[in-house]
């Protein structure tokens, strides 16, 4: 266990579950250093589990729902516990996304996905330069997110907090956390370096494989 960090009790019992980092904490560094990392998905992203697991405790047939489709239907879900699920689901959709993507090589994305990124975003270059710019002016905590509709289209977005996409029935395709928990004990308030060095452990397999399954309408969180 990296120094610093407790030990950390299971997320609570319930519908949602805390999914493993897919590679070590440190096989994104030195872009995102292993201590980040492992207090980020142990921590932060247990939490949010644990969270969304409480408020649902007394409401099965919501918590029956697949996560996708509880986000999309917030309006549905009752007042006392809404703003519960909208930051804490939000939260385990955000990272539960964002794990996957990393712990590869960088570089840029070929095949149809690099095709879309041309067609609709301008080359792999000003994509990049536009969400390096969206993530940098996004005030206080937030995400910046590449979105993918069923018929393969990209866009560039952002969301407050742990709000996503996802509550408008829209599919993301890859996105970065930019609350400070994220990169803090590395970049300190530089942001911006932290958005650039971020593209060096994009695993551009995984985001073709969402590409995908986007088209294919099995894209889920």
């Amino acid at each position: 266990m990296t120094r610093g960090v407790r030990a950390q009790a299971p997320a609570a019992s319930g519908p949602f579950s805390l999914p493993p980092l897919p590679y070590a904490a440190s096989a994104n560094e030195p872009s995102i250093d292993a201590q980040t990392m492992q207090i980020h998905h142990d921590l932060h992203h247990r939490a949010y589990v644990t969270n969304l697991n409480n408020a649902l405790k007394d409401h099965g047939q919501l918590a029956a729902m697949p996560l996708e489709v509880l986000l999309s239907k917030l309006n549905e879900v009752p007042e006392g516990i809404r703003t519960a699920v909208r930051n804490n689901g939000g939260g385990h959709a955000n990272h539960s996304m964002f794990w996957p993507i990393m712990g590869g090589k960088g570089g840029s994305p070929g095949g149809e996905l690099g095709e879309a990124v041309t067609r609709d975003l301008g080359g792999f270059d000003k994509m990049k330069a536009d969400f390096n710019a969206a993530g940098a002016s996004r005030f206080g905590s937030g995400w910046v997110f590449v979105t993918v509709a069923r018929d393969g289209k990209l866009a560039i977005t952002t969301r407050p907090n742990q709000d996503t996409p996802l509550f408008e029935g829209e599919r993301v395709l890859f996105g970065n956390d930019v609350w400070e928990h994220a990169y803090y004990l590395k970049y300190q308030n530089r942001r911006p370096e932290y958005l650039a060095n971020w593209w060096n452990v994009v695993d551009w397999n995984k985001v073709s494989e969402r590409y995908a399954a986007a088209k294919a309408g099995t894209l889920t969180i």
